[in-house]
């Protein structure tokens, strides 16, 4: 079992910046790719980024490539979204989520593990 919990969203301005953590506990951690996730009110959930088990692969939608960076530090069961750039458009629920793949997927039923999200709001 993974426990995922996620910290560091809030409301920010239009073109600010803000950078998301998720911890996980366990000593498993590395054996998982693991992934962003968002969800407006009234939308599907949607894959954001991804990370290999390793780190050494990563995946990004393409609403948010260039301006959105995902990393990893298995030492600490630590994964990270660092959001640039920010848009209203991004304003969404978001979760970190575990899959037990080696490399990046952004097939929703891949991830077995979701943290319980935070949220982030974007003012215009």
């Amino acid at each position: 079992q993974v426990q995922l919990v996620e910290s560091g969203g809030g409301l920010v301005q239009a073109g600010g910046s803000l950078r998301l953590s998720c911890v996980a506990s366990g000593r498993t951690f590395s054996i998982y790719a693991m992934g962003w996730f968002r969800q407006a009110p009234g939308k599907e959930r949607e894959f954001v980024a991804g990370i290999s088990r390793s780190g050494s692969s990563t995946g990004y939608a393409d609403s948010v490539k260039g301006r959105f960076f995902i990393s990893r530090d298995n030492a600490k069961n630590m994964v990270y979204l660092q959001m640039n750039s920010l848009k209203p458009e991004d304003t969404a629920v978001y979760y970190c989520a575990a899959a037990p793949m080696v490399h990046v997927t952004t097939r929703l039923t891949a991830y077995t593990y979701w943290g319980q999200g935070t949220q982030v709001t974007v003012s215009s």
